[in-house]
């Protein structure tokens, strides 16, 4: 083989590395069982003696206040609500899942099950069960606002139901709420398909 042929194949090879689709060699994978029970344990809990009392006043306010949100339609969350179920949750272990959907649908089919069911596993195992989890679902840009938080929140609906019929996971351990479009993974690429998710929170302390 010459030098020059040599040569000739490294720079085809560098271009079809450079053409190639985003998504063909670095395609987001679906998260395991073990994956998700790994993200979502809480830390291990250390003693501070600054502020010691404030934060355990702070995180006892918060309890209550999802412990109010348990057995409500998802639909009758206000903005407020929404506003603070997403800033506990920046504080909280959580995962963001890509559950495929189809287009338009909140629906839980074939392409969307395999997500689900590595979702149920991971809460129904010993490491996780009997806490209490935020099911959140968020889309991207298109659409408007009314189209998209609907859309959300029937998406977190439905992934609840499965969980709670399915793996026997107790329903009001799960606190639904969708976000439509306000809370972007990507904001720099609003249509990315990485903002199509739903993000799991594990609001208990232990």
């Amino acid at each position: 083989m010459t030098t020059t042929f040599r040569s000739s194949l490294a720079c085809l090879a560098l271009t079809v590395a450079l053409i190639a689709p985003a998504g063909f060699a670095g395609a987001a994978e679906q998260a395991t069982p073990d994956q998700i029970i790994k993200a979502l344990k809480p830390a291990p809990q250390t003693r501070s003696l600054a502020g010691a009392p404030r934060e355990t006043a702070l995180s006892a306010q918060e309890a209550r206040f999802i412990d109010s949100l348990r057995n409500r339609k998802t639909r009758s969350l206000s903005g407020e609500d929404r506003e603070q179920i997403a800033s506990i949750a920046k504080k909280k272990p959580s995962i963001d899942l890509e559950i495929n959907f189809d287009y338009n649908s909140a629906s839980i089919g074939p392409k969307a099950m395999p997500q689900v069911a590595a979702l149920g596993q991971a809460l129904s195992s010993g490491e996780l069960k009997g806490g209490t989890f935020v099911v959140a679902g968020h889309t991207d840009a298109a659409g408007a606002d009314g189209y998209n938080q609907s859309l959300s929140e029937q998406r977190a609906d439905a992934v609840k139901r499965v969980l709670a019929e399915k793996y026997g996971i107790d329903a009001s351990k799960l606190v639904t709420v969708g976000h439509g479009k306000t809370q972007l993974k990507n904001s720099t690429d609003p249509l990315a398909g990485e903002n199509r998710r739903v993000q799991v929170i594990n609001m208990s302390e232990k």
